[in-house]
């Protein structure tokens, strides 16, 4: 997901966007830890995504 994308989102969408990455996140932390986790990459992916949303979010609020 790209930082130009993010901040086209409404503040709602950003909180759904939000909620669905940290489930993912939960997901591939428990997929990690079994040895069942496939694309090691994704999880960097989705703690990236989430950080650059918190980010929009914050300054969405600020302003």
């Amino acid at each position: 997901m790209k930082i130009d994308e993010v901040r086209g989102f409404t503040p709602d969408q950003l909180s759904e966007q939000l909620t669905s990455l940290k489930k993912e996140q939960f997901n591939l932390r428990f997929q990690r830890a079994t040895g069942q986790l496939e694309k090691t990459h994704r999880v960097d992916q989705v703690r990236k995504d989430i950080a650059r949303i918190k980010t929009v979010l914050r300054g969405k609020a600020q302003a």
